[in-house]
């Protein structure tokens, strides 16, 4: 726990550029001149790779090099973050210079946002327009696929260029993984739980710009043809495929490396930067749901970045982990794929959860009902989450006697989840509820989310499942699941904090035409996805039985007006931040969390000294409550800390 209370003891301080402030602005490192690096790099690891496999004659043999494309995204990579400056303190270091020290806010206006920089709230506000332009770009290749799908006989597509835009847009959207945790996460944890800096600056830094060079790699793909194989991967097809191929391991091991590090860097904030009196019963329901979010990361991660690379290896190097005619597995692939991809379901959901748990206090004016039952069971999930990945392989030549087993954890995992629902319909009970913006897309949020839930016990049933197994149906649940719910909750989330990360509050109007449209459409595109399911339409394939026309035109044309809805947030935010700008000075909300005890935006060293903490979060009606934390406590005092006050959940020790 942090024990620095006043300014002289911080560790924090402004940085002086030095001789960099006296450069060209073309020679300084940010985005330009890693770009420049990075391409230089590229040519040269192209070069490289090819004299490097001139030495093997089978690859004059086959039609696909992938070495020098393998190594040239290697030297790009390191080239991009070498002109970003990512490994000046190093080299400082081993030249026997002091590192710089962490900068609360670098100068130079909107140029610290192309910047490699250590204040965590750069890097939140980097990573929510990173994370944006990532999902819109996952959206215009969703809108392809549904213009594909107008017709069963006339096509826009040939079929291979349609699976590379599936593809795509799977993959594109699972590089989503940090659209929560990389914003809110980087941004507001440290602020909500008191304390004026992430553990490791540096690598939160690197989390972010290996993101831009995954993106860039992954879209590459589009130049060799892309990649047949969906955003599964799955052997013996990954081997065999062409070069596209290779860009979609090399970005998806990347955007693993990624979510690893900030998913360490955010527990090891949490348990040792909370301010004094910031005990585990008063941590907001959102810091638990970064802390738990962040264990799967941590520990899920690692499989895919293992297996994406073992796979670049067969590929380049003719080594055999997933060729079965060579001794290995293509289960294999099955295996270390879903051990993560389904703790990554979980990736997705439990931030959605963490924020909607968050506003329901706040709008419904009480206090959070069951605070413990909330924590314990986002808990349960990130457990369970891990003992259920062998459903996915119920098809696929899975020992039977292994199917009871893992069909009875994946009924299991909706226990913890449920109880988080029962804790949000307690919290809704006799409640004077203010439907403002954030929390009509949090009331969204557990109506999505419960049909994707529900329709996912069918999924877990070994029976049902081998009916349902590769059709809509299943592409029905999961997007119920992570859009319905985590995109929902996204929103919310940019609705209730955007205040505080800009001091800008959004159009209500506007953001309620948002709402509206984006909730019935949503709902008019996927749930007719069931029936399509149900009468056998199969995914990644754009010929289709031509009774199922109409009803996959009417899922079309609501995908276009949800496009149109996303159209709607962007002017809204556009709108509202360079023209209208409705400034919100303080706390709009009335809301008692931490991160809204300062101003809005945050001062750059986020607290003038560390806060003492004296209360929980959620004492909203609660006669007699303290506030929820001295912001300029005496110095040296923190008893104040350790005193029971107030009821609810933060009243315990």
């Amino acid at each position: 726990m942090s024990v620095e209370i006043q300014p002289g003891s911080d560790r924090i301080q402004p940085v002086d550029e030095g001789p960099e402030s006296a450069r060209p602005w073309w020679l300084k490192q940010a985005f330009h001149t890693g770009l420049a690096v990075a391409v230089i790099g590229y040519f040269f690891g192209h070069w490289l790779g090819n004299f490097l496999a001139s030495g093997y004659p089978q690859n004059g043999l086959s039609d696909s090099n992938d070495v020098p494309i393998v190594l040239g995204y290697a030297f790009a990579v390191i080239g991009w973050l070498a002109g970003l400056g990512v490994f000046n303190d190093l080299g400082r270091l081993v030249i026997g210079k002091p590192m710089h020290d962490v900068e609360y806010a670098p100068a130079g206006g909107l140029a610290k946002y192309f910047k490699f920089t250590l204040d965590h709230k750069v890097v939140g506000i980097q990573y929510l327009f990173g994370m944006i332009t990532y999902f819109l770009t996952g959206g215009l290749f969703a809108m392809a696929i549904r213009s594909e799908l107008l017709s069963p006989t006339f096509h826009l597509l040939s079929p291979s260029t349609y699976l590379m835009v599936v593809g795509e847009h799977g993959t594109m959207m699972m590089m989503m993984t940090s659209i929560i945790l990389g914003p809110f996460g980087n941004y507001l944890v440290p602020i909500m739980i008191g304390s004026k800096r992430v553990a490791f600056p540096r690598l939160e830094a690197l989390s972010f710009w290996l993101t831009p060079a995954a993106y860039i790699i992954l879209l590459s793909g589009l130049l060799f043809g892309g990649f047949p194989f969906g955003w599964t991967g799955y052997a013996p097809l990954s081997v065999q495929a062409g070069q596209g191929a290779d860009c979609y391991y090399f970005a998806f091991g990347l955007m693993g490396i990624s979510v690893i590090l900030a998913g360490f860097n955010i527990i090891v904030t949490i348990v040792n930067y909370r301010a004094p009196g910031m005990r585990w019963s008063r941590l907001p329901m959102f810091v638990w749901s970064m802390f738990t979010v962040s264990f799967l990361m941590v520990l899920a991660a690692p499989v895919l970045v293992g297996g994406a690379y073992m796979t670049l290896l067969d590929r380049t190097f003719q080594t055999a982990f997933f060729t079965n005619t060579l001794g290995g597995s293509s289960y294999l692939w099955q295996n270390l794929f879903w051990f993560f991809g389904h703790p990554e379901v979980y990736i997705l959901a439990l931030p959605g959860f963490g924020i909607v748990t968050e506003i329901l206090p706040v709008f419904c004016r009480k206090p959070l009902f069951g605070y413990r039952i909330a924590a314990a069971g986002m808990i349960g999930v990130t457990l369970l989450s891990f003992f259920v990945w062998q459903h996915h392989l119920f098809d696929s030549g899975i020992n039977p006697d292994m199917r009871p087993l893992f069909m009875l954890t994946t009924e299991l995992i909706s226990i913890p989840t449920g109880l988080i629902f029962l804790v949000a319909m307690g919290t809704f009970w006799k409640a004077k509820i203010s439907f403002s913006v954030p929390m009509l897309f949090a009331l969204a949020f557990y109506f999505n989310f419960l049909i994707g839930g529900i329709s996912g016990v069918f999924l877990s049933d070994v029976p049902a499942d081998t009916t349902e197994h590769g059709s809509f149906f299943v592409m029905a649940h999961f997007h119920y699941t992570i859009m319905g719910g985590l995109i929902f909750a996204f929103m919310a989330g940019i609705y209730y904090w955007l205040p505080k990360l800009t001091g800008i509050r959004l159009n209500e109007r506007l953001g309620k035409l948002h709402f509206w449209t984006m909730f019935i459409f949503f709902n008019s595109t996927f749930l007719p996805l069931f029936a399509l399911g149900m009468a056998g339409m199969p995914r990644r394939v754009f010929e289709y039985a031509r009774n199922l026309e109409t009803l996959n035109d009417w899922v079309s044309i609501s995908a276009f007006c949800l496009g149109v809805s996303i159209l709607i947030f962007l002017i809204n935010v556009v709108m509202s931040t360079l023209f209208w700008r409705e400034r919100e000075v303080g706390n709009p909300w009335r809301s008692r969390g931490l991160e809204w005890q300062v101003p809005s935006p945050v001062p750059p060293s986020n607290f003038t000294v560390v806060p003492v903490v004296l209360s929980g979060p959620y004492e909203y009606g609660v006669k007699d409550a303290p506030p929820v934390a001295d912001l300029d406590p005496p110095a040296g005092v923190i008893s104040g800390a350790f005193v029971g006050a107030g009821a609810g959940p933060g009243a315990e020790a």
